[in-house]
């Protein structure tokens, strides 16, 4: 009884396993887009092996950005294009349907996301928002390391001479 229960967990295992390698293989012939979120206004690049390999043009079609012409790039039997986003695009998850002769045809999807307002924030990692008192402490604690840096100094030239 022991060993059927053992070789049913095995045999489930195996099983559920097997489930995401079939879909990763899978999932090589697919349409990649890149960047998979894109702002209004950008570039977005289309690729594609699921053609059969002697077809040199595919058509493609973005919800959000128009017709895609894919054309064999530098990797054999692989299709790829771009186009671009137009700028009163809203935010949200637009497909991309790509057809290949005679009658491969796969979608995917891309995002598009509202594009940042102003300059990237960086630098001391939001030191704008810090109070007073942090501000104080911190002028503190950057005195006091000066003032024994100091003090050590002296203590060292001191018994040297």
């Amino acid at each position: 009884m022991r060993t059927a229960r053992v070789r049913a967990v095995g045999a489930l295992t195996m099983l559920a396993l097997g489930f995401p390698a079939a879909s990763a293989a899978a999932d090589e012939s697919e349409v990649h887009v890149s960047p998979g979120v894109a702002y209004p206004g950008s570039t977005v690049a289309v690729s594609t092996s699921a053609c059969e390999s002697d077809v040199a043009y595919a058509k493609g079609q973005a919800e959000a950005g128009g017709q895609i012409n894919l054309l064999e790039g530098g990797t054999k039997g692989e299709l790829s294009g771009e186009f671009t986003v137009p700028q009163d695009t809203e935010e949200g998850v637009y497909s991309i349907t790509v057809k290949c002769p005679p009658s491969t045809r796969v979608v995917t999807e891309f995002e598009v996301a509202r594009q940042p307002d102003g300059a990237v924030r960086g630098g001391f990692g939001g030191a704008g928002a810090m109070s007073g008192t942090e501000i104080a402490a911190g002028s503190a604690l950057i005195v006091g390391a000066a003032a024994g840096g100091i003090v050590l100094r002296r203590r060292r030239s001191d018994a040297a001479g």
